[in-house]
């Protein structure tokens, strides 16, 4: 099992678009993403800064999904 690392808003968007969520607004640094089924995530973008493993393993949550899951996608993408 792969441990949570920091990494970047644009790996984590990327990872999340393939399973099928979609940016659906953006209010300053943060972006919201919706899936068709009705989840939603915030994910902070700060150029230059990483997302930790606290936020990622929200995101996974809010996405209803496994963190491993989360980091299979993001290594995919």
């Amino acid at each position: 099992m792969k441990k949570l690392r920091p990494v970047k808003a644009d790996e984590v968007i990327k990872a999340l678009s393939k399973i099928g969520f979609k940016p659906i607004r953006q209010r300053g640094s943060h972006l919201i993403m919706k899936h068709d089924d009705g989840r939603l995530t915030v994910i902070p973008v700060h150029k230059g800064e990483e997302i930790g493993r606290g936020l990622l393993r929200k995101i996974a949550f809010d996405a209803k999904i496994e963190p491993e899951e989360l980091i299979k996608l993001i290594e995919e993408a």
